[in-house]
């Protein structure tokens, strides 16, 4: 791994843990602003009857799961092995459930957010090795027997 690679994936790596924290870990989940934002969308989605079905609920899952996928993506780019993401994402977020169970009352500790989150680590590895294997497979074509191949079939 290049130093210019490392950097990049401890600077991601540190963005991540500090947004997860400050997502997950603080007093309140937001403010009375973003509880109006928030509701006002629902509004509109429970206006249509294509969209309805779209709650508070079904909103904190997907989101839940949209905020592990990076986890495991970075586990994937830090050369770790699948079951790791998926491993870290069920630690990590059990360790916060936890913690807002223990020490947030004002939080909501619930199991369904470390299926969600798991979930959603486990979908970022998936991501993970599918680029993986399509970067290193079109890299192949680059490695220089096969570029003598090609240039030598071009003559």
């Amino acid at each position: 791994m290049t130093k210019r690679r490392r950097a990049w994936l401890v600077a991601a790596s540190c963005v991540y843990a500090f947004g997860v924290w400050w997502m997950t870990l603080r007093p309140s989940i937001y403010d009375a602003e973003v509880g109006g934002i928030l509701s006002r969308l629902l509004d509109v989605l429970h206006s249509s009857p294509a969209t309805a079905w779209i709650t508070f609920d079904v909103i904190e899952s997907v989101s839940n799961v949209a905020m592990f996928v990076p986890l495991g993506l970075l586990v994937i780019l830090w050369r770790g092995r699948w079951w790791h993401g998926i491993l870290i994402g069920t630690v990590a977020s059990s360790a916060i459930e936890l913690t807002q169970l223990f020490f947030l009352p004002t939080r909501v500790a619930d199991v369904r957010d470390v299926v969600a989150n798991t979930l959603g680590a486990a979908i970022g590895v998936g991501i993970g090795l599918v680029l993986s294997r399509r970067i290193s497979g079109s890299q192949d074509s680059h490695k220089a027997r096969h570029r003598k191949l090609i240039d030598t079939r071009a003559q």
